[in-house]
């Protein structure tokens, strides 16, 4: 498995013309999830948990987003280039610039060892385009796992944060606090709280995202697809909740012979 391990995703991050260093070998169920929940659930972190479990690449829209900022001009597709627009100007990217992003990097949907889309699809419009896309490609979801926090447990996790104003490192006022008060232990800058980490401004975030994500959610429960986790505890212990879960909904779905 380590070819599994060293796959730099450079097919997903630097696109259609890149070619990842190693492939995931093959497998002949592979798992095709997407992973839903409110900024604060940790959806991130799981992904990348899950990638080691179930070695299935790890393809996040924001990493795309972050890898493009530190190409070349030359080097992006003109659907980047204006992505990367909005972006600079603080506004959100038009569904049809993220999906022409995703369908040129559909060969990583179709990754012999199976996908973890973290980030995507946001919208209902993004989702029915990612079901036309996968139809296209002969591809089916394995499951759409949704974490559910409760709203206080969210504010209380992100209203904690704190971030270091040169590193970027991120701390937490009570689980993972500074060793000094208000400094960074890396570079020993000084550490703020986000305006958008503010309990205010978490819970407007928070409003948002439900409004555009409920017909999602609802979407993929017509579906049949919708797995609900709640996402208390320690990531590993998410982790194992989400796999366990996984397992009996494979069971569950695994057709009749």
């Amino acid at each position: 498995m380590d070819n599994i391990r060293r796959n730099d995703r450079a097919g997903w991050l630097q696109g259609p013309s890149a070619t990842c260093s190693s492939l995931p070998v093959s497998v002949p169920d592979p798992w095709r999830l997407i992973l839903l929940g409110a900024p604060g659930v940790g959806k991130g972190t799981q992904a990348a948990l899950l990638n080691k479990e179930l070695h299935a690449c790890h393809l996040s829209t924001g990493d795309v987003f972050r890898a493009a900022k530190s190409q070349s001009e030359c080097d992006l597709t003109p659907a980047m280039k204006s992505a990367l627009e909005y972006m600079r100007r603080g506004d959100l990217v038009p569904d049809a610039f993220v999906l022409a992003m995703v369908r040129e990097r559909s060969a990583c949907l179709r990754c012999g060892g199976g996908f973890i889309l973290d980030g995507f699809p946001r919208t209902l419009e993004q989702a029915e385009s990612l079901s036309d896309l996968m139809k296209t490609e002969l591809l089916s979801l394995t499951a759409v796992i949704n974490y559910e926090l409760p709203v206080e447990q969210i504010v209380a996790r992100l209203g904690g944060r704190l971030t270091c104003e040169k590193c970027k490192a991120v701390f937490h006022a009570t689980e993972r606090p500074p060793k000094i008060s208000g400094t960074c232990d890396i570079c020993h800058g000084k550490l703020y709280q986000r305006e958008d980490d503010r309990p205010e401004s978490i819970r407007i975030r928070l409003e948002a995202y439900d409004r555009s994500t409920l017909p999602l959610i609802q979407f993929y429960k017509r579906a049949g697809l919708l797995l609900t986790v709640a996402a208390t505890g320690v990531p590993q212990e998410i982790c194992a909740k989400t796999l366990t879960a996984l397992t009996a909904w494979r069971a569950r779905h695994v057709p009749v012979a």
